[in-house]
């Protein structure tokens, strides 16, 4: 016992040597160690005056690339998210929107993201609901529950959470069902649903304490389901079952009015089969060629969880190129806030130099990056370009983005490579491009990874 004692004692002690507070002596040592010239109080005064950006902006390479590429998909008109966390949605069906296009012969085409949003949002409420019964016997300060009613339901998703849509809900075209405030700016509504979820939670939860039966659980959170319905339709108007749509074509002849349901209307003009693509991660902590999964990161309750290959974006390349040329667009997505120009609509390494600006350096890898939540996917696009040098290897890439024709480059952006390499998170290609080392790879039984992990963060 005495030696637990002394040993317990020595540890805590040796804590204390090698563990310190932020006292004067600390202090007095990192002010001497900014001991500002000129130079730095005039860098001092521009930065408390002007954005950092601004005044790192690198005017020896920052904006200097072209807008040109070798190979793109023609697409439809930039589609605009407002102030919603749907690029997710918005880009998967642009992934579609050419098949369209091609297939009826007209210039433009949308489809209703409001449409699957409604169906996203009543789907996500009634997965919160299914959990908070699953987990009504834990301590509501237990890590489980504690996340799931940190937040109940949101706008962000990933591509799984577009396959499980299409596939019970199929599509409309936009203008079956347009865009609402609500829908354009999702916050308040949000909000509202989320307050009516976390107190029809605690109302389950309080009747699994009572011993209630199945039946009077299951009633109680049907009628939670039709409050959120209720909001979802007053916010956003109600989807269709059914309706009659025509279009006009390039040659301008108008076609006559048919009648599809939602299902049919993506069987008649897309006809993809969304089990075909595969989604693809550069995870440089985690094993490369290996299948993982996500668990319980699904919006639909009887859908697919995120499953995707952990492949090198060197080797990813050489596939994305293959598909662009076959003129498939593809899902994807990075972390966009990193060097981004918002005026020119670039993504390049050197377009900020911070490191001149403060006189610190900055050296993370991406690895590094991913393990410390330093760098995580946050924004989903369409991959629609490439430009590749004589020797065929791609110095820039084209991605659709669906802020708005008026942001960066008329609503594109233009990747660098290097850019591409550091940043990518996710993509998403069909099968058919791939070769046979990673079509071996989706006969593994996939490996979960923990939900909480950044690169696995929704696209918002």
């Amino acid at each position: 016992m005495k030696k637990i004692v002394l040993t317990l004692t020595l540890l805590v002690v040796m804590g204390n040597l090698f563990s310190q507070n932020l006292n004067s002596e600390m202090v007095e040592q990192l002010k001497s160690s900014y001991k500002p010239d000129a130079k730095d109080l005039a860098i001092r005064n521009a930065v408390t005056n002007n954005s950092i950006n601004d005044l790192a902006f690198n005017r020896d390479f920052a904006d200097k690339e072209d807008h040109y590429f070798e190979y793109e998909v023609k697409s439809g008109s930039i589609t605009n998210q407002n102030s919603s966390g749907r690029c997710w949605m918005f880009t998967s069906l642009n992934v579609f929107r050419p098949v369209v296009m091609e297939k009826l012969n007209i210039s433009n085409f949308e489809f209703s993201e409001s449409y699957l949003y409604f169906w996203d949002i009543l789907e996500k409420s009634n997965i919160f609901l299914e959990r908070v019964i699953a987990s009504g016997s834990e301590d509501i300060y237990s890590r489980e529950v504690f996340t799931l009613f940190d937040s109940p339901v949101g706008d962000g998703g990933a591509w799984n959470s577009f396959t499980n849509l299409v596939v019970k809900y199929g599509v409309v075209p936009k203008d079956i069902m347009p865009e609402s405030t609500q829908s354009k700016s999702t916050g308040k509504m949000i909000f509202l649903i989320n307050e009516k979820l976390r107190e029809g939670g605690l109302k389950i939860r309080d009747l699994i304490s009572k011993k209630a039966s199945k039946k009077e659980i299951q009633a109680t959170k049907l009628a939670i389901l039709k409050d959120v319905y209720r909001i979802l339709a007053i916010s956003l108007g109600e989807p269709p079952t059914e309706f009659q749509w025509r279009y006009k074509d390039e040659d301008g002849k108008i076609s006559d009015y048919k009648t599809y349901t939602p299902l049919t209307f993506w069987e008649e003009n897309v006809n993809a089969n969304v089990d075909d693509y595969v989604m693809f991660i550069d995870d440089p902590t985690r094993e490369y060629y290996k299948l993982y999964t996500k668990e319980n990161d699904k919006n639909v309750y009887e859908g697919i969880d995120w499953t995707f290959v952990n492949v090198p974006s060197a080797d990813l390349k050489a596939i994305a190129i293959e598909s662009i040329k076959a003129g498939e667009i593809m899902y994807f997505s990075c972390d966009v806030g990193k060097q981004l120009s918002k005026t020119n609509g670039t993504l390049d390494l050197n377009n900020y130099d911070y490191e001149s600006l403060f006189g610190v350096e900055f050296n993370m890898t991406r690895e590094q990056r991913m393990l410390t939540h330093q760098s995580g996917s946050s924004h989903g696009m369409a991959l629609c370009g490439v430009d590749l040098n004589a020797e065929g290897k791609p110095t820039k890439w084209k991605l659709e983005n669906s802020w708005g024709g008026d942001y960066g480059n008329s609503g594109y952006l233009t990747m660098t490579d290097e850019w591409f390499t550091e940043y990518f998170f996710r993509l998403v290609i069909n099968k058919k491009y791939l070769n046979t080392k990673i079509l071996d790879v989706l006969k593994q039984k996939p490996e979960p990874v923990p939900y909480f992990n950044p690169a696995f963060s929704s696209d918002k």
